[in-house]
């Protein structure tokens, strides 16, 4: 290991900024938990579904039927217990493991915010987040220490900067530059806003927000990086995803990414917001010890296990996290088209896909034939997403195949009449309609039964 490593590594920095993320991470948790129970989305998206699209090699994780309320309150009471810091080590586990769980229930509500909070909450397990402001300092459960090794805030402002710069990356093809998709399709919908609205049918509104969303990705970490741009750069976040959250219904994820901003601000600023949440709480003050080499050597022999071990296991985290996202290079045809790779890659908000699929199964053995009716055993919005991806559809077809299995038929073929529009662009037949999908299963390898696109999409 070199020396400026290993100087980086023994390096440490006021635990303000990492005690404010955990405290506001833990209480946006909690409310998107309570938000969504209000819904009434537990209920819809995980009871109600006779079946759930499950992510390849995890088709274990299932929902748990009436249990399922348990494990959104597990969620939501380890979320309030990270944010005031009381088990702190126990509680983001419970959170990581519960809230991962969830998101592993059914893919159809895939969203790469959820994947960020799943990512986060890892990170979180292995930073000291509750030395200070916290019930465990309080109690003594933890070592009261105003300072901690500068990479343990570092590494949530990297998960950040992967977010945005990936995703800015990501938009630098030919359909979000120079055709303005899939804006120049969603603007003009959202019309009738107030103020707004009269210019969101405007063509050039669609390429300038394109354009401007591009930059933003590409940009915003490096103004917020630097102390004469940051005020500035926040302002931009504030506006941008606030403007996000008028135009599209994302939930709370503008919100997120606004608070985890804050992290590339200075420890002072955090250690005023830790004081006015400490007075408000009845507390009167935040002890302030300054970094001496007294203080560093305690540090370092009571953290060693963490200096260890800790570096390492989230350099091997990150450097996955940087790679996982080009994985679509090593499939060769058009990856909207085919979204081998799309998922767990930033890519935001980068196509408007729409299908429409019409299973059939026939036994030939029993003569036996079958039109499926999707909406007898999926939700609508389970058959929208199913209809233009293609994971969904094979997934679904070996459902069919053994549903009609047990009604009787004897080894029932699956085909399926699927055509898909992608960005605009005239609909055209997706999957070859003579292949047999019960007898294709899901593997990391390049899916020879969907059809050619017959257009090319250039860029990352």
């Amino acid at each position: 290991m070199s020396k400026q490593i290993r100087d980086y590594l023994n390096s440490y920095t006021d635990v303000a900024p990492l005690a404010f993320y955990r405290i506001a991470f833990g209480a946006m948790m909690f409310f998107s938990v309570i938000r969504f129970a209000a819904h009434g989305w537990i209920d819809k998206f995980y009871i109600q579904p006779i079946f759930h699209f499950s992510y390849y090699g995890f088709s274990w994780v299932k929902p748990l039927g009436f249990y399922t309320y348990l494990l959104f309150i597990i969620c939501g009471i380890s979320a309030i217990c990270v944010a005031i810091g009381y088990k702190y080590r126990l509680a983001i586990i419970l959170f990581f493991l519960s809230f991962t769980y969830i998101e592993l229930m059914d893919k159809t509500y895939y969203l790469n915010h959820y994947y960020f909070i799943s990512m986060v909450s890892f990170v979180m397990i292995f930073l000291p987040a509750n030395t200070i402001c916290s019930v465990d300092a309080k109690q003594k459960n933890v070592l009261f220490r105003n300072t901690v090794p500068r990479y343990t805030i570092d590494i949530l402002k990297v998960l950040l900067a992967i977010v945005y710069i990936y995703a800015g990356l990501f938009k630098l093809n030919t359909d979000w530059l120079l055709h303005a998709m899939p804006l120049k399709i969603w603007l003009p919908s959202k019309a009738g806003l107030p103020i707004i609205g009269a210019l969101l049918g405007k063509i050039w509104v669609a390429y300038a927000f394109s354009w401007f969303g591009a930059i933003y990705d590409l940009g915003i970490v490096f103004f917020l990086l630097y102390k004469r741009t940051r005020l500035f750069g926040f302002l931009i976040v504030v506006v941008f995803h606030v403007l996000t959250r008028i135009l599209f219904p994302i939930g709370i994820f503008p919100f997120v990414m606004i608070i985890s901003s804050l992290i590339f601000f200075s420890p002072s600023f955090h250690r005023n917001v830790l004081q006015k949440i400490m007075v408000f709480f009845g507390s009167k003050t935040l002890s302030d010890q300054s970094l001496n080499s007294e203080h560093v050597a305690i540090l370092n022999e009571t953290t060693k296990p963490l200096a260890k071990y800790t570096p390492v296991v989230l350099g091997v985290f990150i450097t996955i996290q940087l790679l996982l996202p080009f994985r679509y290079l090593c499939y060769p045809n058009e990856l909207f088209w085919t979204e081998e790779g799309y998922r767990f890659s930033w890519r935001v908000m980068l196509m408007e896909k729409a299908g429409y699929a019409e299973f059939t199964v026939n036994d030939i053995e029993t003569g036996q034939f079958k039109m499926v009716d999707n909406s007898e055993f999926l939700t609508r919005f389970q058959e929208k997403q199913m209809a233009f991806q293609p994971d969904f559809i094979l997934q679904y077809a070996h459902f069919l195949h053994d549903y009609y299995q047990k009604k009787g038929m004897i080894d029932p073929e699956v085909k399926v009449d699927c055509h898909v529009a992608l960005n605009g662009r005239l609909s055209q037949q997706y999957i070859d309609p003579n292949i047999n999908l019960a007898k294709q299963y899901e593997s990391f390898k390049p899916k020879t039964w969907i059809l050619p696109f017959n257009h090319t999409i250039e860029g990352f």
